[in-house]
């Protein structure tokens, strides 16, 4: 399952993100890994970015795997 989400924070260091689902406004997921196609510069805080669910009971079962 793909879901969109915003981009609150990336560490390039780890490679991994903080994102904000768009359908939990309140909430945000750290520590979700970002797929390493994506360049880092296009990792900026606030871009809307598509994360695979691979158990969407478990959001950190997730990657970010696109960004538009």
């Amino acid at each position: 399952m793909i879901e969109r989400a915003t981009l609150e924070a990336f560490d390039v260091a780890t490679h991994l993100a903080t994102v904000r689902f768009a359908n939990s406004l309140t909430s945000v997921v750290t520590g979700v890994p970002v797929s390493r196609a994506i360049p880092a510069g296009a990792l900026v805080t606030g871009r809307r970015v598509a994360v695979a669910l691979f158990d969407p009971g478990h959001p950190l079962d997730a990657m970010v795997v696109g960004v538009h």
